[in-house]
């Protein structure tokens, strides 16, 4: 039968109506929570986020995290400043693993022998979609990861909710459920802090406390040995509060690696990591979780990066604090697994605390 030309407008508004759907599905926002002084910013581009404002102790309003002046800068960016990274955070060593008798390879990103945070385009690198969104709430994003994306298995729903917690508390929950194979997840937020505000300078004179007396040691090219060792009597421990920079010289370059936290609050309730506080602005922010481990990193590999306003970031110009099931653990299995099978779910909780004294 001949085509007629209603036919042919119908097919006409059915590709205009899927390609509007489609720009609508890639659109990049940026949205804002605000909840008395304190303010974040996100965007749908890697669920990163862009700034968090918070009052010093005589109430100056600054930007505490490190980012870039547009989009563009995180599009083209290697430091994955403030992105939620996965589908596996941190390194995989040799960038493969085994599963149930099959042998996964994956990006080797990581000076071409590793996997570094879910490979070469990972979480932090697509765009993900706004399922919900209230100012002074929350902001809940999704993400549909396909089967063989970047080389691991199974499709996997994403979810992670930024959110307000009271006054002065900002939660993060980073959610994952594997539809059809047994896959790793390991979500972490990728967030640079330095509470003096962005533009301060280093982070040597910030004072940390890490409630974990326990690390997994590394090889040259940062791997886990499969170790899990005491921290007493090294440059790592800070058990006790003291200054990020006290022992800084007994180090090979910075801080990077994983605490295991002692898990006070095992159970139903979360755990404290510990907290950071800025002597010279006041501003303290306290940190909690449900994870196992939480990577502490100096911003060791920052080289003069051209970040907000045009001010370069350079090295030790931040620390990050990513909450984590331990790294390489699909290549150890004496680490906690990080195996999540159809059926199951994963779940990252981060709480932070912002106080000013």
């Amino acid at each position: 039968m001949a085509k007629t030309p209603i036919y042919f407008s119908l097919l006409i508004l059915a590709f205009a109506l899927c390609n509007n759907v489609c720009k609508a599905a890639e659109e990049i926002g940026i949205y804002e929570l605000q909840k008395g002084q304190l303010s974040v910013k996100i965007t749908n581009y890697g669920a990163t986020v862009l700034s968090v404002i918070a009052p010093d102790r005589n109430g100056k309003l600054d930007d505490v995290v490190l980012g870039y002046s547009s989009i563009d800068g995180y599009k083209n960016d290697t430091t994955y400043f403030g992105a939620l990274v996965g589908r596996v955070a941190n390194r995989i060593g040799g960038a493969h693993f085994t599963l149930n008798g099959k042998l996964y390879k994956l990006p080797a990103n990581d000076h071409g022998i590793n996997t570094l945070h879910g490979g070469s385009r990972g979480f932090s690198d697509v765009i993900w979609t706004v399922k919900e969104y209230v100012k002074d709430s929350h902001i809940t994003l999704t993400y549909y990861s396909h089967d063989g994306e970047q080389g691991f298995p199974g499709d996997l729903s994403v979810m992670v909710t930024y959110m307000f917690i009271g006054s002065n508390k900002l939660g993060i929950k980073m959610q994952a459920k594997p539809l059809n194979k047994a896959t790793p997840v390991n979500l972490a937020s990728h967030t640079y802090w330095n509470l003096g505000g962005h533009t301060s300078g280093d982070i040597f004179s910030h004072t940390i406390q890490l409630l974990a007396s326990k690390i997994t040691p590394v090889d040259e090219n940062l791997i886990p040995t499969g170790q899990i060792t005491p921290i007493e009597g090294t440059p790592y421990d800070f058990l006790e509060p003291r200054t990020i920079g006290s022992k800084f010289n007994e180090l090979p370059d910075g801080y990077d690696i994983n605490y295991v936290l002692d898990r006070t609050g095992a159970g139903k309730h979360l755990t404290k990591v510990g907290f950071v506080h800025d002597g010279k602005s006041g501003r303290k922010m306290e940190l909690w979780t449900n994870q196992a481990g939480v990577q502490f990193y100096t911003s060791n590999m920052l080289d003069d990066i051209v970040g907000k306003g045009g001010f370069v970031y350079k090295k030790y110009a931040a620390l990050c604090l990513e909450t984590q099931g331990f790294p390489d653990s699909v290549n150890h299995p004496n680490f906690p697994s990080q195996i999540v099978n159809p059926g199951e779910s994963y779940t990252n909780v981060m709480v932070y605390r912002f106080t000013a004294v």
